[in-house]
């Protein structure tokens, strides 16, 4: 599978009310850091998130995170 691109090298931290969201991770979605339905095609899919409480959440914006939809400091890592 190809290289995800890079939408921004730092997370999208958004007051979050419960519900059903679709997290880009293929980076090419004009929605960051939801999806747009820009991955047709490469082999990339959105991947669902299920917020059941209002909450501040760090979706990851390099979409390279271990954790998946969630940041975990990987964009630190990333050569410019």
């Amino acid at each position: 599978m190809a290289e995800p691109t890079i939408a921004q090298k730092k997370p999208y931290k958004l007051e979050m009310e419960p519900g059903t969201y679709f997290w880009c991770a293929c980076g090419r979605s004009a929605n960051q850091p939801f999806c747009d339905g820009s991955h047709k095609g490469t082999g990339f899919s959105p991947v669902k998130v299920e917020i059941t409480e209002k909450q501040l959440v760090a979706w990851c914006g390099c979409k390279h995170s271990g954790k998946g939809a969630f940041c975990d400091g990987t964009h630190r890592t990333l050569p410019e």
